[in-house]
């Protein structure tokens, strides 16, 4: 059962973020493509057929999304199950630095029109995008936020579990 939102944003604020995003790099067969234009992760999305991997996260500040992102992004199961079937988008919410404007107007818009009240905060999601307007349309499959309960060090196994339950359910319907 998915809900429709809609994104407002104009084709020339999206079409020019296509910044991908600067890491450290991960350890040998452990890198995870994040992109971080909605645009770009449209195509992507499109073009593979698996939806989009939205992580709502403040980088510098948000304790949750660093554990997350460490108990869970960093281990080789989750980087296995989302190569297969997911597009990584990252939504940052940064406190102690500025992101463009462009960028920072897309997040925003994601922020509102998924109601995101906190972080961390996963949505996976479909858009379709309407080309006389250039309007994303949100499909959600449905979300997920940091395992709890989970056992500590193996927080990916419940996270990945919820993740394809999430998915299992959208490719029933």
């Amino acid at each position: 059962m998915s809900k429709h939102f809609f994104i407002f944003l104009l084709l020339c604020a999206v079409s020019t973020l296509s910044y991908s995003q600067d890491k450290t790099p991960p350890a040998k067969g452990n890198e995870l493509e994040w992109h971080t234009s909605l645009e770009e992760v449209h195509l992507l999305s499109k073009a593979s057929h698996k939806p989009i991997f939205a992580f709502f996260t403040g980088s510098d500040w948000c304790i949750w999304c660093k554990r997350l992102q460490s108990n869970v992004f960093a281990k080789p199961e989750f980087v296995a199950w989302a190569k297969k079937n997911v597009i990584l988008l990252e939504l940052d919410f940064p406190r102690q630095k500025r992101l463009a404007p462009e960028m920072e107007q897309q997040n925003n818009g994601m922020q509102q029109a998924l109601k995101i009240t906190g972080y961390p905060t996963v949505w996976l999601i479909f858009t379709t995008k309407d080309e006389v307007t250039n309007n994303f349309n949100l499909s959600t499959l449905g979300s997920l936020g940091y395992p709890r309960d989970a056992v500590v060090g193996n927080e990916q196994e419940k996270f990945l579990s919820e993740a394809n339950l999430i998915l299992s359910e959208h490719k029933q319907n």
